[in-house]
Parts: C-alpha cells; structure tokens; sequence
C-alpha cells in the first residue's frame, strides 16, 4: 500500500510517523508546491520523490493511495481529481466543505471501484470500541456531555487582524468543523444521526465561529458537544445512563482510558491502546480493508461520514456560518 501525501503540516508529520509502524504501509511520494518545505519530512521519512505539480502526481503509477492534508476547502476537488485518476483516497477531516461535495465523491469512488476514506481517528481506537462494550451496562441513556477545546495559536493572529486558514470561512474553518468534528464522529458512530440538531456558536467578526455548543436530540436522549479553539479546558466524554456513567479520559479526540462507574460498584478502568501514537489504528483499519478488498466496510465508513456531512451542514446553517464552497 505505497501512499503520497498532499501537504507538509504537523498531522503530515504525526500521519508519516504513524504508518512507519503499520506494516504494509509505506510513503513513497511527498506533494507541496515548494520544494523546499516537502524536504524535511521527506529526509525525516526517507521518501524519494517530491513533486510540485499536482498533475505528475496523480500520474505517477506506484502511487496506491493519494492521502490529502491540504485546506480543507480543497479537499474536494484534490480527492475529486486523483479518483478520476484512478488512485484510492484517504481525505483527512473534515471530509469536504459541504454535505453534497461528500456524496459526489462517495458516488465517483462507487463508480470507478476505488477506496474511499476520510481520517478520522477516534472512531477506529480499540478504547472507543470498548466504549460501545460497556453502553449496556449503563440502562437507559438519558444524557451525554463532549468537550473537546484546545486554544489555537492561530487565535492569536485572528485576534491580532490576519486570518489564518483555520479561522477563515474562504477555506471552511472554524472550530465547528476543525475541533467538534470529533465530537460528532464519536456520538454518531455509536449512536446514528440525531431526530433534530442546533448549533449555538461564538462568532469572529468574519463569520466564521470560533467556538460553539452542538445539541444533538434523539429519542431517548440529548448529546451535548462543546468545540472550542478560542479557550481551552478539561477534555472529556461523559455517556450517563440511568445506572451509571462512563467517562472517556482526555475526549472524544484520543480517548486515552475509560472509567465506568455502575451503581455503587467498585470503578473500573479500561486502556487497550498500546500505541502512543493513535493515527496508527486508521491506518492499520485502511490497510485492512484494503487488502481484504472490503468494500462493503468502505462503504459503511463512508457512509457514516456522509451523515456527519449532513449534520454538520445542518449545524452551520442553523448558526449562519456560510462557506465560500456553500455558493458555488
């Protein structure tokens, strides 16, 4: 499974870093406009080409999987562009910009038998497996509480008159689709899509927010998830049934140990991650698939990140918070 990578950020770094543990995975190509900041990662992981031109990358026939870390409002059309080519796809969240650019994509790796993924961490973590263990132990759910908040640095330049990507609503950013994004993957794995969403948010004088509160309803019970990069705070996922409570340790984002406390019974603590670096898990669950040829898990995967793309397109309509790629 030889991939290419599209960006040089940190998740490039921590994502190089990850695979060099995952049997059968190998970066054999690096893509950034300048040469110059591919060579580091490049000499860091011994990867042998660099290109410039997007073009000779998706021809480049040892190239498997094209993996894309750009903008996220360039997700799309770079994933578009190298299916076409014929070349399997590991997006990095958020999926694309918009819940219809998703189905596109989903439609066009259906069409031409190709992989389809986006990166999403958390769902795929053996503790968050153990989560979904543990749910019946709890009786009737009734509540559920998800902060994830980590103050950005990019703040400071918002605050200071720039806008960064991150905080820009050109290249669909915001703490809804950067941070909480990882609340709503971890709630609607285990539990489906919600009967009605809100989205109550903190908003630059751009437009775009730079924290916010989704409310997810279901029938039985109400989902909370908090996403901030304008403050910082305890991260945590609390899952509270009418028996006990489960709290995941450190969030939705890598949850590092699970407590489960039933009742008056003694508490439990769960950790069945031995990897320090938990990018590993996708990675190792991408190759599965794909050496096992399981589309049927594909499709599942993808299917699940449509309905977040859903949600989430729901979500910032309902605070206004409108992208360039929501007028084209």
């Amino acid at each position: 499974m030889n991939i290419a990578t599209i960006g040089t950020g940190f998740i490039v770094d921590a994502i190089l870093s990850a695979i060099s543990e995952v049997d059968g995975v190998k970066c054999t190509t690096i893509y950034s406009r300048k040469r110059e900041t591919a060579e580091p990662l490049a000499d860091k992981y011994g990867v042998q080409t660099i290109y410039t031109d997007l073009n000779e990358l998706y021809a480049d026939p040892n190239v498997d999987f094209i993996y894309i870390a750009s903008p996220n409002s360039m997700h799309y059309e770079q994933a578009y562009q190298a299916l076409q080519h014929g070349k399997h796809v590991v997006c990095e969240k958020p999926f694309t910009s918009t819940a219809l650019e998703a189905q596109t994509l989903i439609e066009l790796a259906r069409e031409n038998n190709l992989f389809l993924f986006e990166a999403i961490s958390n769902i795929h973590l053996p503790n968050y497996n153990k989560v979904k263990e543990q749910l019946s132990k709890l009786g009737n759910m009734r509540f559920i509480q998800c902060n994830y908040s980590q103050y950005s640095s990019k703040y400071n330049q918002l605050l200071a008159g720039e806008t960064p990507n991150v905080f820009n609503p050109e290249f669909s950013g915001g703490a809804l689709m950067d941070i909480n994004i990882y609340n709503l993957h971890f709630v609607m794995k285990m539990f489906g899509s919600p009967q009605t969403i809100s989205y109550t948010a903190n908003r630059h004088v751009n437009g775009i927010d730079t924290s916010g509160v989704v409310v997810l309803k279901y029938p039985e019970f109400i989902a909370e998830c908090v996403g901030c990069k304008d403050t910082s705070s305890m991260n945590f996922v609390l899952i509270q049934g009418e028996k006990g409570y489960i709290q995941v340790v450190g969030g939705a984002n890598g949850c590092q140990e699970i407590k489960v406390q039933i009742g008056q019974e003694p508490l439990e603590i769960i950790n069945v991650q031995a990897q320090s670096n938990w990018l590993y898990y996708e990675w190792e669950a991408f190759r599965n698939i794909y050496n096992n040829k399981d589309y049927t898990k594909c499709y599942e995967l993808l299917s699940h990140s449509q309905s977040v793309m859903n949600i989430l397109a729901e979500a910032r309509k309902d605070a206004g918070i409108v992208f360039a790629a929501d007028r084209v």
